[in-house]
Order: structure tokens, then sequence, then C-alpha cells
């Protein structure tokens, strides 16, 4: 849907169905969300910095042997379960729904994920930024997050120097809401920027749209947008400046 007209009071959004790039690797699945394919003739699968949103899922007892990444930024975002990692600058963390990791590959980082044998069966997202620029320094991120209030968008990462807990390396901010059922909140905006809304569990209504699970929009507005829940919702946004300067050679997040 894209009105443009004058007198509009629709937003002017794009929707995706919940998508068919998949990976199947046993025990490890992954599900790639790409942005950019909700708009038609956009001749990129990312959005601007937000190159993609990745579903993962890893069953208990799984290994993800010690790998590297470049030139992305990846952002796990666990609302249930937990996700371990290591990487070659020694350290070991969980990652859960207490906690947010944000691994700056830059130059270059080296990172292991493994559930345990009785971990639950992990579902989350992985989420790839591209960076402003080539070659980085690496880092990693680790930190606890707010606990989650009902209704109320939570601020977890943004660019640097924003009030976020974890920075990345571009023009985003990422948002995540748990939304009862027949509750309604407000989109998160930013004056010329432009909003990518994921549902992670439930389903919504975002003006006269209906946007399911594991289903996307695109709002192409920066105004004040009402997203509706029409089940108990788990809800996660990116603010996104379309125009920032990016890189575009991530080890996955191209």
């Amino acid at each position: 849907m894209d009105d443009s007209s004058s007198t509009r009071t629709q937003p002017r959004l794009h929707t995706a169905p919940r998508t068919d790039v998949s990976q199947n690797q046993g025990k490890f699945r992954t599900h790639f969300n790409f942005p950019g394919r909700a708009v038609p003739d956009h001749d990129d699968h990312g959005y601007g910095p937000l190159a993609t949103v990745v579903e993962s899922f890893m069953d208990p007892g799984t290994l993800i042997r010690m790998h590297q990444h470049r030139n992305e930024e990846i952002i796990s975002w666990v609302p249930d379960g937990v996700m371990r990692h290591d990487d070659r600058q020694g350290n070991e963390l969980v990652t859960d729904s207490e906690h947010v990791m944000v691994m700056n590959a830059g130059s270059g980082f080296w990172h292991a994920e493994e559930t345990l044998a009785d971990d639950p069966p992990l579902r989350m997202l992985q989420i790839f930024v591209r960076p402003h620029s080539l070659d980085l320094d690496p880092h990693i991120q680790h930190e606890p997050i707010p606990d989650s209030v009902a209704g109320e968008w939570r601020h977890l990462f943004g660019p640097e120097g924003s009030d976020a807990p974890l920075f990345v390396r571009n023009d985003v901010h990422f948002s995540d809401c748990r939304l009862e059922a027949g509750a309604t909140t407000t989109l998160p905006s930013r004056s010329g920027w432009h909003t990518y809304l994921y549902v992670f569990e439930g389903a919504v209504e975002i003006g006269e749209e209906s946007v399911g699970y594991t289903e996307s929009a695109l709002v192409t507005d920066d105004g004040d947008v009402a997203v509706t829940a029409t089940e108990d919702s788990i809800i996660v946004a990116f603010s996104i400046d379309p125009d920032a300067p990016i890189t575009r050679q991530g080890t996955i997040g191209r």
C-alpha cells in the first residue's frame, strides 16, 4: 500500500510475508528476512544500513564451531532461552532474555556459538547491520538490558553516542515491545528516517494492514503510526536512516 494523497491518513507502508529464504543445517536452522525486498523494484535486498534480520533456531546440544565475521555488526536478541558464545578474545558469554550481545566484527572477529544438551530449544533473532566504513576495530559488547514492560518500547541498540545500552556503527536504532491482545502502541520514528517492523510472536494491525507471525512491514512515514495487537505479540522495530553511508562487504550481511 502506498497512498501519496495529501489527505492520507493511512501510513505509507510495504508488507512482506514470512520469508522463503532459509537454510537447514539440521540442529541449526535460519530464515533470512531482507527488508529491502518488501519494496517493489528496490534494487537492494537490505534497506540502508539494515542488511538482514535472521530468525535462528538451535536445538539443545548444538555447536557452531569457531568462525570469522568481517565488516558487519551482528546483534543477538534472545527473548527466551540461552545462546552461549566464546571467542578468541577469551570471552565466554551467555545471551538470554536479560542480555543483548553486539559483535562489531570490523576487520575480523572469530567466535563460536553453542547450546548445551540441557538447554531449552532456542529461537532468536540475529541482526546484521552494515557499518559505515570497512575494517573498523573489532569489538564485543554484552550488556544487561532493562526488564520488559508490557506496551512499552525498550530501546536496545543505536548508533554510537545514542542513549541505547549498546551501539552499532551506523544509523540504526532497535527496540522491542510486548503487546497484549487489543493493546495499541506507537511505532518508534525519527524525522526523515523509516521504520522496519518484524512480528516475532503474535499478530498486529498497522492502519488497515494485518501483519502476522514472522511477517514484516516497512513504514516510509516518519510520523506517529499506531500498531495494535490482535493477539498477544512480541514485536521489534528498526528506525533506519535510508540515506546513511554503507558498506557491503560483510561475511553474511552484505
